[in-house]
């Protein structure tokens, strides 16, 4: 399976600028299967959803729809989302210009004050594409093994986030063991830039392998990146070496 993620600078609680942005790299290429965005896409990690979430049928869910129903392509990224009174940020999965899913980010990042304005996820999501099963996860959501916990019912799981330069490192270490613990692909996808806060971001958007190993680690560059996946690397690591069966999780 061919999966597409693309890291660029995200202009803060700009979401106009920023669809026409992605919609420009995006259509740079169209050969993968899946197209992966960051966190908070269309506006930056902002924590004043009273001033950037949309609905549902807004404009950023309606912008995935219509490029997912164009390239006939699945899209995924994560929006500020107001329903019922309440702020979610929200995963959404968009096949064929369908919305095929969503997940609300579990793990509220405490130390920006997320879990002050935006409501919490309860229930884990698994999506089905191409014969691979996907589990989407949210930044901070990388930092709990045990809700990230495969119980081989994942073959890829794929982080959408904001994570900032300073804390790179943990990025990087964490990305790599959740894959080995899990033995599934790992893709975390990452912005640049500057944020409204000042945070900056050096990307670090990521491919790893089930053993562990990167694929694919691109640093400090904005742009749209293809990467083909071989679901057979998940079956023969795991059938010489299934720790997932002797958890006892």
């Amino acid at each position: 399976m061919k999966i597409g993620f693309v890291q660029f600078d995200i202009k803060w609680e700009d979401s106009q600028a920023n669809l026409e942005r992605l919609d420009e790299l995006i259509r740079s290429e169209d050969n993968a299967d899946l197209i992966v965005l960051p966190e908070m896409f269309n506006t930056g990690f902002s924590m004043d959803p009273s001033r950037i979430a949309q609905k549902e049928d807004g404009p950023a869910v309606s912008w995935m729809c219509s490029v997912s129903g164009e390239l006939e392509k699945t899209l995924m990224g994560t929006i500020a989302i107001e329903e019922n009174g309440k702020f979610y940020n929200r995963c959404y999965i968009v096949k064929d210009g369908v919305i095929a899913g969503k997940y609300d980010k579990r793990n509220l990042f405490t130390m920006a004050g997320e879990e002050k304005v935006y409501e919490r996820g309860r229930d884990q999501f698994i999506f089905e594409l191409n014969g691979w099963k996907i589990k989407p996860l949210i930044c901070y959501d990388l930092r709990f093994p045990v809700w990230c916990h495969n119980k081989e019912e994942a073959d890829l799981m794929i982080f959408m986030a904001n994570w900032p330069a300073a804390r790179v490192t943990h990025w990087s270490a964490l990305l790599k063991a959740r894959a080995i613990e899990n033995q599934a692909y790992v893709i975390g996808v990452n912005r640049v830039g500057v944020d409204g806060n000042g945070k900056e971001h050096n990307g670090y958007s990521s491919v790893i392998s089930p053993m562990g190993e990167i694929v694919i680690e691109e640093i400090n560059t904005e742009g749209y990146f293809i990467e083909t996946l071989d679901k057979n690397n998940i079956s023969e690591f795991r059938g010489m070496f299934n720790v997932l069966k002797e958890a006892g999780i």
